[in-house]
């Protein structure tokens, strides 16, 4: 994590293609270089927030408490990833989610409102929120979809395809519960399918 900002920039930016070194130039003054401690719960629901998160090493989740006060995922969140925008992850400046570094995690941060008048001037940055709100809601909908038409089983592979190294870095009873199911299926899923890249761990 030595890497300035400039460099992870222009590697996030502009080698992937997301936005021109012009249109970056006028987005980078607003950006700063954030890192989070593992377990770090670095926005809570209720509490005000103000800003846009690039992750740029490690993975996060959202998450909510219910009423008997166990912790329910909503979505994972890994490094090349934008988070949802303010604009749909808060109500009245208020967050409606935790969101929790579930590794070491590195973001960038840049203030919403600032970065909603760059989206109003140019044409370039307009398309990128635009296409960031796209890929959020089509991450949602395809989860909706999943929870009610796949089995635990194929939801269990679905996630393994898209966050094939996160089974083996994280406590099991968050992905039950983004799953859907309880820890003790998850354990009897892993034990008949084993991860395969370490392959069934009882101690995980």
């Amino acid at each position: 994590m030595s890497k300035t900002l400039h460099t992870i920039c222009e590697e996030f930016f502009i080698n992937t293609k997301l936005l021109s070194a012009r249109a970056l130039k006028s987005l980078q003054p607003l950006m700063l270089l954030k890192e989070f401690s593992k377990n770090t719960v670095f926005i809570k629901a209720g509490q005000t927030n103000s800003k846009e998160y690039v992750i740029v090493q490690g993975f996060c989740r959202s998450f909510l408490q219910n009423q008997d006060g166990n912790e329910i995922s909503f979505a994972f969140y890994k490094s090349g990833e934008v988070l949802p925008p303010h604009l749909i992850r808060t109500r009245k400046e208020k967050a409606l989610y935790h969101f929790q570094a579930l590794t070491e995690l590195q973001v960038i941060e840049f203030d919403a409102a600032a970065f909603l008048n760059l989206m109003i001037e140019d044409l370039e940055i307009r398309n990128f929120g635009n296409e960031v709100l796209k890929n959020e809601l089509l991450k949602k909908t395809t989860k909706e979809i999943a929870l009610a038409t796949l089995s635990a089983k194929e939801r269990l592979e679905e996630f393994r395809k898209e966050y094939a190294l996160l089974e083996n870095l994280i406590p099991h009873p968050i992905i039950a519960s983004y799953l859907g199911i309880t820890n003790v299926s998850l354990s009897r899923l892993r034990a008949e399918r084993p991860s395969p890249l370490t392959g069934f761990d009882p101690r995980l």
